[in-house]
């Protein structure tokens, strides 16, 4: 098992000394948020920018402790692995109209730290890399799609030597380049925007985990030493959900990634590695994504490929990753290496909408590994829903919720199984 408890790059350059009392007190509120990630944070503050201020927050540990605080902190376009795979349930247009909001992320979140001041490490710069003529076809695809949404940044497809304009690295063979995408220091956004949320008048409580709610007209969210009776809830817990929603516990399934920092680097290293200082990702069913830091450190991430499981040295299995795009970091020192969960649901699409019969009680989750940039456009929408409705709310929470079957029993299996489809079908859809 992973020791969630190390620490990672974002918990090690944090900015904010930011601390919340737990809750020990009777509360009323027109709305609770359980979940003190991007997905409650975030949708409580676009709450509170429409009026709607009235709100308690409860996080189980610290705000960032679950995946805000775990991942690599890329600004990436699109929501979801593939959109593909949910035509049938919004039809033509409907995928269509999501394709378009799936370009928002990046806007939104230069927008939020612009009007907050948060001190996030925002960088533009994504390179999408590809292996193969088959990934080269999918990204010259994708050069077309992503132009189609009239996007006022570079993007432009790369070949052969071309692609050395913005990696230093032999392994690839193409690249396309979107300067409107990059990386952000997650953790510090996040609470950046936690700052701008307890600005508003909105409570927030830390080391409060819910351990029972009872749904009605108002609904009582207990922890230890308190509740909160709320109008609306809305479930924001992803992979540390923990079984305490049955509903929404059968419709996603855990799986880990691993992630990696190196020694701070040369300025002339660092301008070797990434001429633009910026964020990539190959485009297979599973990736590799990677990034430069402020402090010129290599970031370095993924997860196991075919077979699911946890490797016992992290440090190790993440460094033969990095020198397989970058040999000539052999003797660079890892200083640090971390993992946590990440909540996949069956068609890779992130999951809204309210429970079944139970329409005051809303939930996110299910981002399938992509979920800085998505969540901040699915929050968005999401507010939409629980306060004055949208068509976009309508459109994304219309998308099906898959039971995964066996879950509790089988999960390595069942992921295994998953991954090696996913990865199979890649052959296909020009990813492999």
């Amino acid at each position: 098992m992973i020791n969630i408890e190390t620490p990672t790059y974002y918990t090690a350059t944090k900015k904010y000394d930011l601390s919340f009392p737990s809750l020990e007190a009777d509360l009323e509120a027109d709305v609770v948020v359980i979940g003190g990630g991007f997905s409650g944070i975030n949708t409580a503050l676009e709450l509170a920018e429409k009026g709607i201020t009235n709100i308690v927050v409860l996080e189980a540990r610290y705000l960032g402790f679950g995946g805000t605080g775990r991942n690599g902190g890329q600004i990436m376009a699109g929501i979801g692995h593939d959109l593909e795979k949910i035509r049938k349930d919004v039809g033509e247009d409907g995928l269509r109209q999501i394709f378009e909001i799936s370009d928002l992320g990046a806007d939104i979140i230069k927008g939020r730290i612009q009007k907050y001041g948060i001190d996030a490490d925002f960088c533009h710069g994504y390179g999408y890399m590809g292996f193969n003529a088959r990934q080269a076809k999918t990204l010259r695809t994708w050069e077309k799609e992503f132009k189609s949404l009239n996007s006022k940044h570079e993007i432009r497809y790369l070949d052969g030597s071309e692609v050395r304009q913005i990696i230093g690295s032999d392994a690839y063979s193409s690249a396309l380049l979107h300067m409107g995408g990059g990386h952000v220091h997650s953790l510090n956004l996040l609470l950046g925007e936690a700052k701008a949320l307890a600005s508003h008048g909105v409570k927030i409580f830390e080391y409060s985990p819910a351990l029972d709610v009872q749904y009605g007209e108002r609904i009582t969210v207990r922890t230890a030493k308190g509740s909160v009776k709320a109008s609306k809830l809305l479930w924001a817990c992803d992979s540390f959900l923990n079984k305490l929603e049955p509903e929404l516990h059968k419709s996603t399934i855990n799986t880990y990634a691993f992630q990696m920092m190196t020694e701070p680097l040369s300025d002339e290293l660092i301008q070797r590695i990434s001429p633009i200082r910026g964020a990539y990702s190959d485009i297979r069913p599973v990736i590799d994504y990677y990034r430069v830091t402020n402090e010129n450190r290599l970031l370095f991430g993924a997860a196991t490929p075919f077979i699911e499981h946890i490797p016992r040295d992290l440090k190790a299995w993440n460094r033969a990753l990095m020198l397989k795009i970058f040999p000539y970091l052999e003797n660079v020192k890892i200083d640090l290496a971390w993992g946590g969960p990440m909540a996949c649901s069956p068609n890779l699409f992130p999951q809204i909408g309210s429970l079944p019969g139970r329409p005051n009680a809303f939930f996110v989750q299910g981002y399938s590994g992509f979920g800085v940039t998505p969540s901040h456009i699915i929050c968005k929408v999401l507010a939409e829903g629980m306060s004055e409705g949208s068509a976009r709310y309508d459109l994304i929470s219309s998308v099906r919720r898959i039971r995964v079957h066996g879950k509790d029993q089988m999960r390595p299996l069942l992921l295994s199984a998953g991954k090696t489809w996913h990865q199979v079908s890649g052959y296909w859809s020009g990813r492999r």
